[in-house]
């Protein structure tokens, strides 16, 4: 069975720093791009990064220079280097396996497994 971990999630001032961790099991096998979405408060999920099996990258603009998507050495593990971080990125951040990039926009599939999130909140 599938499933999808994140942790790391926080209160932090403007200007701070957070870092996510995400592990992944269960999957079916297959090389899987991971990647990061979140979603504010009464808006709808947007997608945040993307690391494809390769290690390619994507990020979105908004966090594009302040935002770093890595790797662990295990197989399905991920991380989000938060930086810099602002009110405005305040949302719940989910986890992952299967994402892409569309004309500089991270997507989703049909296929992707998601993790329950971590609440990350930014204050002014």
């Amino acid at each position: 069975q599938a499933q999808v971990v994140e942790s790391g999630g926080g209160l932090v001032q403007a200007g701070g720093s957070l870092r996510l961790s995400c592990t992944a099991s269960g999957l079916p096998s297959g090389d899987y791009a991971m990647g990061w979405f979140r979603q504010p408060p009464g808006q709808e999920r947007e997608g945040v990064s993307c690391i494809s099996s390769r290690g390619t990258t994507y990020y979105a603009g908004s966090v594009n220079g302040r935002f770093t998507i890595s790797r662990g050495n295990a197989k399905n593990t991920l991380y989000l280097q938060m930086n810099s971080l602002k009110p405005e990125d305040t949302a719940m951040y989910y986890c992952a396996a299967g994402c892409g990039a569309s004309s500089a926009t991270i997507i989703a599939s049909k296929s992707t497994y998601w993790g329950q999130g971590t609440q990350v909140t930014v204050s002014s």
